[in-house]
């Protein structure tokens, strides 16, 4: 199975997690690693060649670090021109059916504040069902997200620890009990 990583990290090289979660997965076979705001410093992004990668996977994980309850702000502008009508939706829009999605994404929040009674008062999962929304729509299938809970709380053998936990649930999802830390 041939995976496409998409990284959306507006400074990937200060980021503590998610550059480390990017180089290893670099390493892996049959991976092929992305990280779109590099490709895009001026957000022009290039949809014929994000489509034709898209298309030349079967596995597609969307990276990314949790902000104000969502993603960083190139992912959406990603979505809204790349996931096109009569490409990826619609009566003749078919070109991800049947492809899984991933969710990989890490908080600065604890577990516990992301709960009913927590500060955010939402789940993780609740607060990412647009992106399980969307799924549906281009007719992926939605894998559980990968969630690292509470970044900059964690040590240096907890974040060792995440690496090895996301390779090895990011290449095999069947593996659902490492997709929540």
């Amino acid at each position: 199975m041939k995976t496409l990583v998409l990284v959306f990290h507006p400074n990937l090289s200060i980021s503590r997690v998610n550059r480390r979660w990017a180089e290893e997965m670099e390493n892996q076979d049959n991976v092929t690693l992305h990280n779109v705001y590099q490709a895009y410093p001026d957000e022009q992004i290039d949809i014929a060649t994000e489509q034709q990668l898209l298309e030349q996977h079967d596995r597609i994980v969307l990276q990314f670090p949790f902000y104000w309850y969502s993603s960083p702000s190139l992912l959406k502008k990603w979505e809204d021109a790349v996931l096109t009508y009569g490409w990826a939706f619609g009566s003749e829009g078919d070109k991800l059916q049947g492809k899984e999605l991933l969710i990989a994404t890490t908080t600065g929040v604890t577990n516990e504040g992301y709960s009913p009674g927590g500060s955010a008062q939402y789940t993780i999962p609740e607060l990412l069902r647009p992106f399980q929304a969307t799924s549906n729509l281009i007719g992926t299938r939605y894998l559980t997200p990968y969630v690292l809970y509470g970044v900059p709380q964690m040590s240096d053998e907890e974040l060792e620890q995440s690496i090895n936990d996301y390779v090895a649930y990011a290449l095999n999802p069947s593996l659902e009990i490492l997709a929540v830390r």
